[in-house]
This record gives structure tokens, sequence and C-alpha cells, in this order.
């Protein structure tokens, strides 16, 4: 009686459109088996349709076969970039800070030398570039902006671990009226904005003169080395593909 049940419960799934291996996940009998029951129950062309493009197996298998791809492609990319990379000279090093300001820092306080970000690594790139040009860590400090949903003494203790600065360096945190549980898109960080800062009316004149300077070399192209990084030009970049 259980095979005859069993039997009659394959056939009702086998009309719903399901497929061998959804139809022996419910009643747990072997595929030879199945293969004789529903002999005369071939899926039609759509059922197969369906079965192929909405199988949440055959989905997940999909989007771990892509992961693994995008993964290979990535540590391609990121193996060509070491290599092109290499060790920073410390003029490359200060040269690269000077980008990193232009793009990053603030410009208009006259006097005021700082950048703010949510990615820790970026400012510990701008410590690293400071410490670089000589300016102490004891004339920096800290500013975070937080929503007001926020621990204030927990991201303190957080950015002052990863910037290495002491926690007496950070001023009272700027808190804004809006959450951070309230934003829809979050850049994967979630510890707010930390800004840091000193004040050197000397320096800040020749980072300024420095911008300056990077503005008239991209102003006038032919004073810029044609790169011998072929890598991204075209096809010949390494995740073979060719950005549009």
């Amino acid at each position: 009686m259980t095979r005859v049940a069993d039997r009659e419960k394959a056939r009702t799934l086998r009309a719903q459109g399901k497929s061998y291996s959804e139809i022996r996940e419910c009643i747990g009998v072997a595929k030879g088996t199945l293969s004789v029951w529903l002999a005369d129950m071939p899926l039609s062309a759509e059922q197969i349709r369906l079965l192929r493009d909405v199988s949440p197996k055959r989905i997940e298998h999909f989007r771990e076969t892509m992961r693994k791809k995008r993964d290979a492609r990535y540590a391609a990319a990121y193996a060509c970039a070491v290599a092109d990379i290499g060790h920073l000279t410390q003029r490359e090093l200060f040269i690269a800070g000077l980008y990193l300001y232009w793009g990053e820092g603030t410009k208009s306080s006259r006097g005021t030398v700082a950048i703010a970000n949510t990615d820790p690594a970026v400012i510990r790139a701008f410590l690293h570039w400071l410490g670089a040009v000589g300016i102490p860590r004891e004339s920096l400090r800290a500013r975070l902006h937080l929503y007001k949903d926020m621990d204030q003494k927990m991201e303190t203790d957080f950015w002052s671990k990863e910037t290495g600065l002491p926690q007496a360096s950070f001023r009272k945190p700027y808190i804004k009226e809006s959450t951070l549980s309230a934003i829809t898109y979050k850049n994967g960080y979630g510890h707010g904005t930390c800004n840091v800062f000193f004040e050197n009316i000397g320096v800040w004149e020749y980072i300024t003169m420095a911008l300056k300077h990077l503005r008239e070399i991209h102003a006038r192209s032919s004073m810029v080395e044609q790169s011998p990084y072929t890598r991204l030009v075209g096809g010949s970049n390494p995740s073979g593909r060719t950005k549009r």
C-alpha cells in the first residue's frame, strides 16, 4: 500500500511539472523507480524551460559559478596591481598624498589641513602621508560626524584603534539629527565620518600651491609621460573584459 501511495504521489507531483530530483526529495525513491512509474508522463517543453530557469538549485549553482569566476578575475587583477605598484618610494608616497588631498582634503578653510572620510583606510593613508612629510602626530586632532542613534564612546574607540590616534586627540563629535538606521543605502563601513585636521598656515599654503601645480600639469597633457601600464587598455586588462 505504501508503494502504491508513493507512486500516486509521484504522478501527482509530475503532473505539477516537478523534476525527478524534486520528486525524490518528497518521497525518497530511486530514480530508476521513477523512470518506470513516470514513463508515460514526460515534461512539456514549457515545463522543462521553467525547471531550467526557475529551479532554486540551478539559480544557486549559477550564482556560485559566477562568484567563483568573479573572484578569480579579482585575484588576477589584484596580482597585476600589486606587481605594478610594488613598493612606494618616499617621493611616490609624497605625490600620491597630494592627489589624495586634492580629491578628499579641505581646500577652502585657510590654514586648516584636513581630510574627512568614512573609510578608515583613507584616513590611515592620510596619516601615513603626514608622517612621511614630517607632521608630528601630537599636532593632529580628530572629530567624528555621527548619527544620533550611534554609540559615541564605541565609535570613538573604533576610530582611535583604526587610526592610532589617542582618544585625547578626539574632540566632541558632531551629531546629526538623522539616524543611521534610517539610511537605506550604506557604504559598508557604518562608523560615521572621521575628520582629521591640524592648523598650520605654512603647510596649507604649500599644499595649495602644490595642487595648483598639479592642475597646471593636467591642463597641459604633454607634460604627462606616456604610461607603461597597458593592462587597463582595451582587452589586455587582467579580467579579459573591455570596460564600456
